[in-house]
């Protein structure tokens, strides 16, 4: 009895220490800012499980509410990344025609039927990309696909017929290939197929996100 007597007064010292606490950080700091921790919290405990896309959606919002009241940030970062885009996809299609997208938010899925690849350049604020080049008919021998924005999923599937050339950057998030994995912050990855060299046919992705999860699979 005493024992629990014992233990409900832990707790209430407990109650009111958290509870201190609380009212003192979000007088320092606000409530946005507790709840972007928070966030990030939660985000980096799910990245260190098999939760990551959870894990990274969460620190992107954590992020998103950092900067909440500093939209002029916010806004810059897209403007740089659009800017980066199109020099980017201007430097990588120098002698080839190419079609070129904008979203804000974009869904593009190419893995339920025969679909044509052509040379291209692609920008969202949020969005998912999945490729099934086993299904692509390539327009050409050679073939660039510029992936560029701020926040994505891009799950690309290879098959062995095609050479495939990977260079990628994501600021937070994760990079997966075969044999070979970046994660965390400042990512950066280039990476070839193996058949790469000798393959006729071959695709070059150049990737490059703020936060992303790639995952590129050899079939």
């Amino acid at each position: 009895m005493e024992n629990q007597k014992t233990n409900r007064n832990r707790n209430a010292y407990l109650l009111f220490i958290g509870a201190g606490v609380f009212l003192l950080v979000q007088h320092i700091f606000g409530f946005e800012a507790i709840v972007a921790l928070f966030l990030i919290f939660l985000g980096v405990q799910y990245i260190q499980t098999d939760a990551k896309k959870r894990g990274y959606v969460l620190l992107a919002i954590g992020l998103l509410f950092i900067m909440g009241d500093k939209m002029t940030i916010v806004v810059a970062l897209i403007f740089i990344s659009l800017g980066l885009f199109y020099f980017k996809s201007k430097q990588q299609h120098k002698e080839s025609n190419y079609r070129q997208k904008q979203r804000i938010i974009d869904s593009i899925k190419y893995d339920k039927g025969p679909w044509v690849l052509n040379n291209m350049s692609l920008w969202c604020v949020i969005g998912e990309l999945h490729m099934d080049l086993s299904l692509a008919i390539l327009e050409e021998k050679e073939v660039t696909v510029v992936l560029q924005g701020v926040i994505s999923d891009i799950d690309l599937i290879v098959p062995e017929d095609i050479g495939v050339s990977i260079e990628s950057s994501v600021l937070f998030g994760q990079i997966d290939v075969p044999y070979r994995k970046e994660e965390g912050i400042l990512n950066k990855l280039d990476w070839k197929s193996p058949n790469y060299d000798t393959s006729e046919n071959k695709v070059k992705f150049v990737i490059s996100y703020v936060v992303a999860d790639v995952d590129i699979k050899v079939m």
